[in-house]
């Protein structure tokens, strides 16, 4: 296959990324790409479902693949599988229906009626939210006790991706015990060339998924959305409100309303996102903050939101405020402000801001390996440890009586009724805090392997950490010699230090990379603690 000379969809996507604006008009080429394309991919499903390069992997014969894996695996009817989904059987997973939408990515609707022509086909119910964002997913299949969700976004990754997110009947990400099923099921029949037909859909409802996760919000109560109005209307605020051109946008209008004191940017269709990462990123948060620091209110606070509205980054003009600051405010705000007990859950790979006010306050902390699935847990209603609030670095986070997925709105929501009752600007709350329970200073890094490395051959290496980081055990840091206080060895390795500070080193699940997470109790050894723990992982990689 060639088209306008280019070989393929990837060449195509480099010219075009080069130079958004100059090549916008080839995203027809990359169309067609998707549509004539009927190359076989490896299906793998990740801590957010299936992802690929669009009209490369992602192709609408792969998706049609993908949706008749799902489907099979609905009609097989393992009972272990079906239990985790949350529906006896097949008959049920037709009668209580399936929610599907897509985030504004380039051929969003012309995906979504690919999947949902296959569905309908089959008897099932099908519910189409449009153009939607993660929470609403998770909302509404509680509001319309639906079977699942099928939400087709890559989240944050860049322009010319797609994605594939599965939600079971509780409404979190999808578990390895459901999704290693479909990944099974795609990749026999992508090994068997097996032709699936496109369908048109034939009946489908069309729901208005914000209004019901406004009704779920008011449902659960976690948030007092009346107080967050009356804070926009009656006090001296300027709200700002990043949407980097994603699905976020509108969101914000129908819980607040419209006021000159909320200023939205980036709220335009752009399916290339200015050619920049869509992601809640420190560059990327600068035009919210330069916005707030030409306001003269007395509360500020600006926030940026990914494209499908699970990730977010807040500002109040003068601090940066990211999730490993944020999502300990969270936890402390909740349980002193709001009364809320439980847990604090968090990553392993998550600033331990969160474990010192937790400690203080007498809250259990539950530490979890990275994705957010490994929240679910602690997120049901049912469960016997409640969290006040789940959380991890990578800008995600939930709260008690929330969604089980990541929920940015519910982010930004929160952040308005913490300044509405503490009567502070988040910089400033975070502060106090930091007064009480002390400065913590995260921060990542990482190293590049060789491709020959990744997967098993770097996870043995990598093991051979254990052996040699043991309690007790001194290791140089900068100028200095610290005792190794603990090891935790839920995900990768994270070796906590005497004074407090700590690293982690796991291996990156997609990519020939190793990555460390680390943090210190002052801004000064942060450098000293990274050239450790790259030393020490290169010592074993060799």
């Amino acid at each position: 296959m060639k088209t306008e000379g280019f070989k393929d969809a990837g060449e195509c996507w480099k010219t075009i990324l080069s130079d958004v604006k100059r090549n916008a008009g080839l995203l027809q080429e990359i169309k067609r790409f998707a549509t004539e394309n009927t190359n076989a991919a490896e299906i793998s499903f990740g801590t957010s479902g299936w992802r690929g390069e669009i009209g490369t992997d992602f192709t609408f014969r792969n998706l049609r693949i993908v949706t008749t894996a799902l489907i099979e695996m609905f009609k097989t009817g393992e009972q272990g599988v079906m239990m985790s989904l949350g529906v006896k059987d097949f008959d049920e997973v037709k009668r209580r229906g399936i929610i599907v939408g897509h985030d504004n990515r380039f051929l969003g609707p012309e995906f979504a009626a690919e999947v949902m022509g296959l569905l309908s086909n089959e008897g099932i119910k099908v519910y189409y939210a449009g153009e939607a964002i993660t929470p609403e997913f998770s909302a509404a299949i509680d509001m319309l006790q639906a079977a699942c969700s099928i939400n087709l976004t890559p989240s944050h990754n860049p322009a010319n991706y797609a994605g594939f997110k599965f939600n079971p009947a509780d409404g979190g990400p999808a578990g390895p015990e459901i999704t290693k099923v479909i990944e099974n099921h795609a990749n026999r029949l992508m090994a068997e060339k097996a032709i699936v037909r496109e369908v048109q859909p034939k009946s489908f409802q069309k729901i208005d998924v914000t209004r019901l996760y406004e009704d779920f919000l008011k449902k659960r109560a976690t948030l007092d959305l009346d107080r967050v109005r009356r804070f926009i209307d009656e006090e001296d605020c300027c709200v700002g409100i990043d949407h980097v051109h994603g699905a976020t946008r509108r969101r914000p209008n129908v819980f607040l309303g419209e006021s000159p004191k909320i200023k939205y940017l980036r709220t335009e269709d752009d399916y290339l996102f200015e050619g920049i990462p869509p992601e809640p990123s420190a560059k990327n948060i600068r035009p919210i903050m330069d916005l707030l620091k030409n306001s003269k209110a007395k509360f500020k606070v600006g926030v940026i939101m990914d494209p499908d509205g699970d990730r977010i980054r807040l500002t109040d003009g003068e601090m940066d405020i990211t999730m490993n600051h944020f999502g300990a405010m969270a936890l402390h705000f909740l349980h002193v402000y709001k009364n809320i007990s439980g847990v604090l859950v968090k990553s392993v790979a998550t600033s331990n801001f969160g474990n010192a006010i937790a400690e203080k306050l007498g809250i259990p902390i539950r530490e979890t390996p990275v994705g957010f699935k490994n929240f679910r847990p602690y997120m049901l209603q049912n469960a016997r440890e409640r969290a006040i609030v789940t959380y991890e670095e990578s800008d995600g986070i939930s709260g008690y009586n929330n969604t089980l997925e990541k929920d940015a709105i519910f982010g930004f929501l929160l952040a308005l009724e913490m300044m509405s009752l503490t009567k502070k600007n988040l910089g400033e709350y975070l502060r106090e805090l930091e007064e009480k329970f002390g400065a913590y200073f995260p921060e990542r890094a990482g190293i590049e392997v060789d491709r020959s490395l990744a997967g098993a051959p770097l996870l043995e290496r990598l093991s051979r950490l254990k052996n040699k980081l043991t309690p007790g055990a001194k290791i140089a840091v900068g100028k200095s010699s610290k005792s190794i206080k603990t090891v935790i060895t839920i995900d990768g390795i994270k070796v906590v230090l005497d004074d407090g500070s700590w690293f982690l080193i796991r291996p990156s699940g997609t990519e020939p990379k190793v990555r460390f997470y680390v943090e210190t109790r002052s801004s000064e050894t942060l450098k000293d603690i990274i050239e450790t723990t790259e030393r020490l992982t290169r010592e074993v990689l060799a």
